[in-house]
């Protein structure tokens, strides 16, 4: 997100636009937190993970009564256009400023689990799978001196893109997602064929798995498998955080500058999205109401990873 707010405060002083940011999202906009920002506010964050602004839940300003100062507060400040960074809630936010006080908005998708709708990635989301890659591969070599099959949680309440694509990408033997329902004398089947000759054995289990956690996979599997050495591994909010890869840099920083570009030409409501290659701008209420989910259909993608 840093990289994001980078490129808007960069862009705007460069159209003579002011740019304002304000602390904590909307629980900052209520109670009137924010300044305005220049060079040296963004200078050396391109780097920097989490975001300089912070962020906040705000139960606040889903009250009207307090939402009316959030307005005040924008008001106040003259502001004539809002770019906001984040998910689902984030837009549904924007989109609520829009229709009670007309205030143009533009959304950047920024969430690690991947899953709005209109884009085919999201900031956060390669900096994420790097980082569970990175720790698969160290589990690995404690997993194969040991011999021992290791279950590792990752993020993803409700989106397998985290696991579908660490797994993939970390060499998994399996992985369990929110999108797949889990059939566990399949895995277990898969386990004890293909841990034959093999030192250890890897599965990614994203944390919204239909049959539970890391932890309520293994003890389920357990009891068949007394034999094996089972261990589990939850990755956890590791994930969010860390210096972004050079791929989230790079998508933030055009999603910034094009976010600044559609406020300058009139342009609102909208979400600036990434499609097939091509920087595109889609509708904001269809990013609030509907969700991405991988597509398993073009070619299976986790029978890849339990084939020998």
């Amino acid at each position: 997100m840093n990289a994001v707010i980078r490129a808007i405060v960069k862009s705007c002083l460069h159209h003579e636009i002011i740019p304002f940011g304000i602390y904590d999202g909307y629980q900052g906009m209520v109670e009137g937190r924010g300044k305005v920002l220049t060079y040296k506010d963004v200078s050396n964050i391109i780097q920097l993970g989490g975001t300089i602004l912070g962020t906040a839940r705000s139960k606040d300003f889903l009250d009207p009564t307090c939402r009316m100062k959030a307005i005040d507060f924008l008001k106040k400040e003259n502001i004539d256009g809002l770019i906001v960074i984040g998910g689902d809630g984030t837009f549904a936010g924007a989109k609520v400023l829009n229709e009670e006080m007309n205030i143009s908005v533009i959304g950047i998708p920024g969430t690690i689990d991947n899953d709005i709708y209109g884009t085919d990635f999201t900031i956060g989301f390669d900096t994420a799978i790097n980082t569970v890659i990175s720790a698969v591969d160290k589990i690995r070599d404690t997993a194969t001196s040991h011999h021992r099959i290791f279950f590792v949680e990752v993020m993803g309440r409700d989106a397998g893109f985290i696991a579908l694509n660490s797994a993939i990408a970390s060499g998994a033997d399996d992985v369990l997602i929110p999108e797949e329902k889990t059939n566990l004398k399949e895995l277990l089947h898969h386990i004890k064929h293909s841990y034959k000759g093999q030192r250890s054995m890897i599965i990614i289990v994203a944390e919204g798995d239909d049959e539970g956690h890391a932890i309520d996979i293994l003890n389920k599997l357990k009891p068949s498998l007394p034999e094996y050495d089972l261990r589990h591994s939850v990755l956890g909010h590791i994930q969010r955080g860390g210096s972004p890869s050079a791929q989230d840099r790079i998508l933030a920083t055009k999603m910034g500058v094009l976010a600044v570009d559609k406020l300058i030409s009139g342009d609102s409501n909208s979400m600036i999205g990434l499609k097939d290659g091509l920087y595109i701008s889609c509708n904001l209420t269809n990013a609030v109401k509907q969700h991405s989910k991988p597509d398993l259909s073009n070619f299976n993608l986790i029978s890849l990873l339990r084939s020998n």
